[in-house]
């Protein structure tokens, strides 16, 4: 499995769920890493996907740039003095994923992040040549955000693979029970997986 993993909005457990997606697949014997082009603040997030592989990657490989202010990429490169070139994280991400059949790629905040001057994380994701995996936090809302990210998906020519509903608090009301139905109906693309607090291991024969 390759894919860039995006959510609708910062927040909304791509870490989380990427580092899931990781362990299964690793567990059904795929050779699956997970990268994280640029962090924004703490690094928390690519130590999780490095562990998650079993740290078969050096931090630097799983995450090329970082920045410690915890602002949009765009925002931090200018009050840090760095740079992003989304033609360099390609060439990054062709050095690490070089020889490997399942690679996830984990964007920094939502799909159309300010990434680098005239460039968004969904410039990066048609850079990479990868289908979409959505991740989208199961609530009130989210349908909405859903339908215009995978509008904006479309838009760019990049195909999404599945949405992964993630619950971030567990609570239960009419709409986290029926968003799956909804956006199935409305989208027309799968949900893979519900995902909650707390999980180790997703069953892939389920998708």
């Amino acid at each position: 499995m390759r894919a860039f993993v995006t959510g609708t909005d910062t927040g909304v457990g791509k870490t989380y769920v990427t580092a899931l997606l990781t362990r299964s697949l690793r567990a059904a014997g795929l050779d699956t890493v997970a990268l994280k082009p640029v962090c924004c603040g703490e690094r928390d997030d690519a130590e999780i996907l490095r562990a998650a592989a079993d740290d078969e990657l050096t931090l630097d490989e799983v995450n090329p740039i970082w920045f410690r202010t915890p602002v949009a990429p765009l925002v931090a490169s200018r009050m840090e003095g760095g740079e992003v070139s989304v033609g360099g994280l390609g060439e990054w991400f062709a050095r690490v994923a070089a020889g490997r059949k399942s690679v996830l790629v984990e964007g920094a905040g939502g799909w159309l992040v300010p990434l680098a001057d005239g460039s968004t994380m969904a410039d990066l994701a048609a850079r990479l040549d990868l289908p979409v995996v959505l991740v989208v936090a199961n609530r009130l809302g989210c349908i909405n955000h859903t339908l215009l990210t995978l509008e904006s998906i479309s838009s760019r020519g990049l195909t999404c693979d599945g949405i992964i509903l993630n619950s971030l608090n567990g609570a239960i009301d009419d709409s986290v029970c029926t968003n799956r139905e909804i956006l199935v109906e409305t989208s027309g693309v799968p949900v893979l997986f519900e995902t909650g607090l707390g999980e180790q291991q997703l069953d892939l024969a389920v998708v």
